[in-house]
């Protein structure tokens, strides 16, 4: 019996809050500013946000934190949906803190007239200064003591649009000697002449982010606000929002973001590597965006696997991208069509293999790890390519690929002995002249040869020609945010390799987007999403097996 996986703290949680009666189900919500991609630390936000939601009684919702029209575009809004849709899950209700504009005004004004909020005219600068230091109190500005009714008229003239960009801000009244920093009066409204992706020039003040946030999961009866741990110490200020407003008690609960190895997660960072041309774009494939992910051939059902895997914590972590590829390999061995593909060929002739009106038809299962899985033709004729690098002329001991005298199968075909070996002037092999074994063909083998060694092979005259590009791991060192110096230094120089011309096999000729492929030998394809010029491009995904953690060793 397979043992039952436990419980993390914040399922802990929201099963005793459901067995206590304090809710009977339970909303959740993941709320992305739209001021960016999304990269996998979201990822793994979404699966645990959606997934509490599809395993407790409830639902998720999709919020827009939109309260910085300086920043946000409806493009990354539509990108940020475009990715949470491809992970697999969807939303109850799709809603943006601007929904609540006037909600939030209204909040605004019921805190001045409790007292608790106030106009400053002071600049950030200044207010600044009087915060204090975590061991000394601040100060209280000049204008903190201003009545009810001025507060109310300036406060109705900043969204009037009768003042400046940082000409005045509405602070909260709490205490400017809290041991919390985030209590000194906090700021909830600035001024912003700017033009909002929905709202367009209706608001000129907008609310801060520890106003709007709390408020919006309040509007909303979410249950449990789930967020990262640098929002800790926000927490006082949440709650203290909520309970002087009197409204649905929202509460906040917070884990450790999830960071990975040989990449960086900081958007400011990543925005650097796009502008910078250290990348092409966000969607790069070696990016730690999900839309790089996605063009690289990742799946939704590895990223889930792996957040799963990895589970949730109280401790930031720094997580192996090499469980990261473990799980997309072990998805894609189950999915992945086979398919034979030469990068760097040499040309074998197989003297005594008399063709016929055509090439011979042979078959190939599309997936061998699926019972079901149909079969393809594969050309087989007199001329053949296979890779350079699996033929040498004077082999080590236990050498089981192709040597002079030396025998081998060719995968889903014959077995072939090496001959003789042609060379150029220069002394590069040109050609290998093969025989074959007539009675060695695969599934209806009565040659009694046995042979240690398969290779993967294209017919010389009927194959198709694609691109491929083999992306590598971004960065040289493990967590290149923390090393000393420019992070870009450590960028690894031989991350992206392109091969222009590789040959396959015709069936990889009907190729789908949708689909993934396993190139015998040589790791995961997948079709690259941009390439529209009627030509094969091909990424690579991931390899076979881990050969980054093989070299790290060697070194």
């Amino acid at each position: 019996m397979s043992e039952e996986k436990s419980l993390n703290f914040i399922e802990e949680i929201i099963e005793n809050d459901l067995k206590d009666g304090k809710y009977k189900s339970i909303v959740t919500r993941f709320p992305p500013e739209p001021n960016g991609y999304l990269h996998i630390g979201h990822a793994t936000a979404i699966c645990l946000n959606f997934g509490l939601t599809q395993k407790y009684p409830g639902y998720t919702n999709l919020r827009f934190d939109d309260t910085n029209p300086t920043t946000e575009e409806t493009e990354y809004v539509d990108s940020i949906k475009e990715d949470v849709r491809w992970l697999g899950v969807e939303w109850k209700h799709e809603a943006y803190a601007s929904d609540y504009f006037e909600e939030l005004y209204q909040m605004a004004v019921k805190l001045i007239k409790k007292g608790l909020a106030y106009v400053d005219d002071l600049s950030s600068e200044e207010i600044a200064r009087l915060k204090g230091t975590p061991t000394e109190p601040g100060k209280n500005s000049p204008h903190r003591d201003r009545s009810i009714e001025e507060n109310l008229q300036l406060f109705a003239d900043m969204r009037a649009g009768k003042y400046k960009d940082g000409e005045k801000v509405l602070r909260a009244r709490i205490d400017m000697a809290h041991t919390n920093m985030l209590m000194r009066d906090p700021l909830m409204y600035r001024i912003k002449h700017a033009h909002h992706h929905r709202t367009g020039n209706k608001w000129c003040i907008y609310p801060m982010y520890d106003f709007a946030h709390g408020q919006s999961d309040s509007i909303e009866n979410v249950t449990h606000s789930i967020c990262t741990l640098e929002f800790v110490p926000h927490r006082e200020l949440y709650d203290w929002f909520i309970e002087k407003l009197e409204i649905f008690p929202s509460h906040q609960y917070e884990f450790a973001r999830r960071n990975l190895t040989y990449t960086v997660m900081s958007k400011r960072k990543l925005k650097q590597l796009v502008e910078e041309k250290y990348v092409d774009g966000w969607d790069d494939p070696r990016m730690p965006t999900i839309s790089g992910m996605r063009r690289r051939g990742y799946t939704p059902e590895a990223f889930r696997d792996f957040c799963d895997r990895v589970g949730i914590a109280k401790r930031e972590n720094l997580i192996d991208v090499g469980l990261l590829e473990f799980c997309v390999r072990e998805h894609l061995n189950k999915i992945a069509l086979r398919r034979m593909v030469v990068f760097d060929p040499v040309k074998v002739v197989i003297t005594n293999y008399q063709e016929g009106n055509g090439p011979e038809l042979l078959e190939g299962e599309d997936n061998p790890e699926d019972p079901n899985s149909p079969t393809r033709q594969i050309p087989f004729t007199k001329e053949i390519f296979i890779e350079r690098e699996d033929f040498m002329e004077n082999p080590p001991k236990k050498y089981f690929r192709l040597f002079p005298g030396g025998m081998v199968r060719l995968k889903f075909a014959y077995i072939i002995k090496c001959e003789e070996v042609i060379k150029d002037a220069d002394g590069t092999i040109t050609e290998l002249h093969c025989t074959y074994i007539p009675e060695s063909k695969s599934g209806h083998d009565t040659s009694g040869i046995n042979v240690k060694g398969t290779l993967h092979w294209v017919s010389a005259t009927n194959n198709i020609t694609a691109e491929v590009r083999l992306y590598d791991r971004l960065f040289k060192v493990e967590d290149p945010a923390s090393e000393e110096g420019d992070f870009k230094s450590y960028i690894n120089e031989n991350s992206l390799e392109v091969v222009k011309t590789v040959y396959a096999e015709p069936a990889l000729k009907n190729a789908r987007m949708s689909e993934r492929y396993q190139f015998l030998r040589k790791g995961y394809f997948t079709l690259d999403t941009r390439e529209t010029h009627g030509r094969l491009v091909f990424n690579r995904t991931v390899g076979l097996k881990d050969a980054w953690a093989k070299e790290q060793k060697k070194a």
